[in-house]
């Protein structure tokens, strides 16, 4: 497998975001998530006017990857409407614990498609995980 190159990723992440839904926000988010496998799943931000019924762009791409039976993953790029580049919000994290591990990497995007690069520990250092079903383990 040729290893993809962040700004490839963060390209694929800017073109998920084209697909947001975020009529209540106006904040567009994209994800594309590369297994290891080298497969990449692509998702973005869909908004409910519930706002708890909103489901983030790298959720959706974790789910779209487990459902067609990938759960090892190397790296995430996301990429926001915004000026700021977009960190995933603690539901997504505490989401992507579950299969991944510490250095798994993290590409934070702007609507510029400047970025900054991440490890999973920088971003979310302790973790909560149950030893019993967390098999990629620290």
């Amino acid at each position: 497998m040729k290893e993809m190159q962040d700004r490839d990723l963060l390209r694929q992440a800017v073109a998920a975001r084209a697909f947001a839904y975020s009529p209540y926000s106006g904040y567009q988010v994209g994800a594309a998530l590369l297994c290891e496998d080298g497969t990449v799943y692509t998702g973005c931000n869909v908004e409910n006017i519930s706002y708890g019924g909103t489901i983030c762009a790298e959720r959706t791409a974790v789910v779209k990857a487990v459902s067609e039976g990938r759960q090892k993953f190397v790296k995430i790029a996301v990429s926001v409407s915004g000026e700021e580049p977009g960190i995933p919000c603690g539901l997504c994290l505490q989401f992507l614990s579950e299969f991944v591990d510490s250095e798994f990497i993290l590409i934070c995007g702007n609507c510029r498609d400047e970025y900054t690069v991440y490890s999973f520990k920088e971003i979310l250092p302790a973790v909560f995980r149950s030893a019993a079903v967390h098999k990629a383990g620290e």
